[in-house]
């Protein structure tokens, strides 16, 4: 895997770039302190990730991040920052993890890991003799006390709509989004994750029970959780055909 560093402290980028080389394998091909500098470079040289600062000269690191987004083949990207405040914007580029500093070694190297890993599987090779392939694990970004958590859509047990904001639950964590229900349960696979109710979406394989409920609808208790989840009226038929009810 190759990546570049973006930082205007060198003692900073030094640093990063020894525990980069000392906890993976990843390879360092370039260091830049200037956001321009970075643009040009990547017109002409493909990166599979970019460990980025946003308080850089000329092209700071959230417009950099922007324009990248652009691209045709868009390599991961890593914030490390001193700016809390951007981490929602950062979700929305999808980025990959977002760092505060003061940041710890520990921070570093377990954010390495998952970093080679997720890069690992999405380059395993197709079994030969296999007819049909296991499908990757899907993730989905979930922002917790301003951390980007690359989640596993199977973790997810329901999601609730609060006003502009969404609730995502998975068995032990809460997590709140700034985006609506419908943005976001646009990014779960259908028909896994169904819209049973204006307010939520539930991941049918976390149902536990369906208890008959007023005007022929449904509540849900699922796995794991103290929780029940409404069927609407209008959502009944459908959940029907799903379930096989």
């Amino acid at each position: 895997m190759k990546a570049i560093i973006v930082e205007d402290e060198f003692l900073a980028q030094q640093e990063l770039s020894w525990i980069i080389k000392q906890h993976s394998a990843i390879e360092i091909v370039a260091c830049f302190d200037d956001g321009l500098d970075v643009l040009k470079f990547l017109q002409h040289n493909e990166v599979d990730v970019i460990f980025l600062d946003i308080n850089i000269p000329s092209l700071d690191g959230m417009l950099l991040a922007q324009n990248i987004s652009k691209f045709a083949s868009k390599p991961q990207i890593v914030f490390i920052t001193a700016w809390k405040e951007h981490a929602v914007q950062a979700f929305e580029l999808e980025a990959f993890d977002y760092i505060l500093k003061p940041w710890h070694e520990s921070r570093i190297v377990a954010m390495l890991h998952k970093l080679e890993a997720h890069w690992q599987q999405q380059r395993q090779p197709l079994p030969s003799e296999t007819p049909a392939p296991r499908p990757a694990v899907q993730t989905v970004n979930l922002i917790k006390d301003e951390r980007i958590i690359v989640t596993d859509i199977n973790d997810i047990y329901y999601v609730e709509a609060h006003e502009k904001l969404t609730f995502v639950y998975t068995r032990r964590e809460e997590y709140v989004m700034s985006v609506a229900i419908s943005e976001f349960c646009s990014r779960l696979p259908e028909p896994q994750f169904f819209r049973c109710h204006r307010s939520f979406c539930v991941n049918l394989n976390k149902i536990r029970e369906i208890e008959p409920w007023f005007n022929n609808t449904y509540l849900l208790r699922l796995r794991d959780l103290d929780f029940q989840v409404p069927v609407s009226r209008s959502k009944v038929k459908a959940f029907r055909q799903l379930m096989h009810l």
